[in-house]
């Protein structure tokens, strides 16, 4: 599936009123880096001290339990904001890894630079709270719209909020984030 690319000029262009001279001021903190498919970003362990924008391409962020199983917690597809937000607030270490699930065209800009900005620039301000405001109601919708569904309603809420996802990434992936094997996940696919 071809991937389209976001430049993070054209987000911070459809979210805020910033004007090109603040755009052109605040551009240099946000560094070009690219991921090859299941590189780590982010290891559970390491302090988060950066924020990522996806402009094309896929990272997951994800937990693994002692049993060695996997809860996929979110997927930054372009044009979305990621980081291990609780790492990178706290300073403390990830319980979390971040992974690139595709080749990926990424900015990155450091804690410091990021809170600086966040500062000084009220268009970097209105995406910092937006950024709040979507990890916090996405949390909420998870927990409480799929922790009483049926597996098949899981999937149909994923369907819903993240279209074409079953054709981008895999089903070990997929499965992992709404809570079910792969196996199951294959079978719901079949009922649809």
């Amino acid at each position: 599936m071809s991937q389209r690319r976001i430049p993070i000029s054209a987000y911070f262009q459809k979210h805020t009123s910033i004007s090109d001279a603040e755009l052109a001021e605040i551009e240099p903190y946000f560094l070009s880096k690219e991921f090859k498919k299941g590189e780590f970003i982010l290891q559970a362990g390491e302090v988060c001290n950066f924020m990522i924008f996806v402009e094309s391409g896929c990272i997951r962020l994800f937990h693994i339990t002692a049993e060695g199983e996997e809860f996929t917690r979110y997927f930054g597809f372009e044009g979305k904001f990621g980081t291990a937000l609780s790492s990178m607030i706290s300073g403390e270490p990830s319980f979390e890894f971040i992974q690139s699930l595709e080749p990926t065209r990424a900015k990155l800009i450091s804690k410091t630079d990021f809170y600086s900005l966040v500062d000084s620039h009220p268009a970097v301000n209105k995406v910092y709270r937006g950024i709040l405001e979507m990890a916090y109601t996405t949390s909420q919708r998870r927990i409480y719209n799929l922790q009483g569904e049926s597996a098949l309603d899981r999937l149909k809420w994923l369907m819903k909020y993240q279209p074409g996802i079953l054709a981008r990434l895999s089903s070990k992936v997929i499965a992992s984030y709404i809570g079910v094997t792969p196996f199951t996940l294959s079978r719901l696919k079949s009922e649809l």
